[in-house]
Protein backbone atom coordinates (compact mmCIF):
# COMPACT_ATOMS: atom_id res chain seq x y z
CA UNK A 1 0.00 0.00 0.00
CA UNK A 2 2.76 2.45 0.92
CA UNK A 3 4.83 1.57 -2.15
CA UNK A 4 1.84 2.45 -4.32
CA UNK A 5 1.81 5.99 -2.96
CA UNK A 6 5.58 6.36 -2.98
CA UNK A 7 5.88 5.24 -6.61
CA UNK A 8 3.43 7.92 -7.69
CA UNK A 9 5.55 10.76 -6.22
CA UNK A 10 7.78 12.49 -8.77
CA UNK A 11 11.50 12.65 -7.94
CA UNK A 12 11.30 10.29 -4.95
CA UNK A 13 14.16 8.14 -6.28
CA UNK A 14 16.76 10.73 -5.20
CA UNK A 15 16.08 10.23 -1.47
CA UNK A 16 17.71 6.78 -1.16
CA UNK A 17 20.82 8.18 -2.87
CA UNK A 18 20.91 11.15 -0.49
CA UNK A 19 20.46 8.79 2.49
CA UNK A 20 23.33 6.59 1.30
CA UNK A 21 25.63 9.58 0.80
CA UNK A 22 24.79 10.96 4.27
CA UNK A 23 25.35 7.57 5.92
CA UNK A 24 28.65 7.01 4.12
CA UNK A 25 29.82 10.56 4.92
CA UNK A 26 29.00 10.16 8.60
CA UNK A 27 30.70 6.75 8.67
CA UNK A 28 33.88 8.19 7.14
CA UNK A 29 33.83 11.14 9.53
CA UNK A 30 33.58 8.83 12.55
CA UNK A 31 36.40 6.60 11.30
CA UNK A 32 38.71 9.61 10.81
CA UNK A 33 37.72 11.07 14.19
CA UNK A 34 38.42 7.77 16.01
CA UNK A 35 41.79 7.31 14.32
CA UNK A 36 42.85 10.85 15.24
CA UNK A 37 41.88 10.58 18.94
CA UNK A 38 44.67 10.93 21.47
CA UNK A 39 45.84 7.48 22.56
CA UNK A 40 46.55 8.63 26.14
CA UNK A 41 42.97 9.91 26.39
CA UNK A 42 41.62 6.59 25.13
CA UNK A 43 43.73 4.66 27.65
CA UNK A 44 42.52 6.93 30.46
CA UNK A 45 38.87 6.48 29.44
CA UNK A 46 39.40 2.72 29.12
CA UNK A 47 40.71 2.50 32.69
CA UNK A 48 38.00 4.74 34.12
CA UNK A 49 35.62 1.90 35.14
CA UNK A 50 38.39 0.29 37.21
CA UNK A 51 39.13 3.39 39.31
CA UNK A 52 37.28 4.22 42.47
CA UNK A 53 35.47 7.52 43.06
CA UNK A 54 38.22 9.06 45.21
CA UNK A 55 40.83 8.64 42.47
CA UNK A 56 38.48 10.19 39.91
CA UNK A 57 37.68 13.19 42.16
CA UNK A 58 41.38 13.80 42.79
CA UNK A 59 42.15 13.74 39.06
CA UNK A 60 39.32 16.16 38.29
CA UNK A 61 40.31 18.53 41.09
CA UNK A 62 43.96 18.45 40.03
CA UNK A 63 43.01 19.10 36.42
CA UNK A 64 40.96 22.19 37.28
CA UNK A 65 43.51 23.52 39.75
CA UNK A 66 46.26 23.50 37.12
CA UNK A 67 44.10 25.35 34.57
CA UNK A 68 43.40 28.35 36.81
Amino acid sequence: MISKYLSSIEGISIFPVIGLILFFGLFLFLIVWIVRLDKKYLAQMGNLPFENNDEIKNKIETKYETKQ
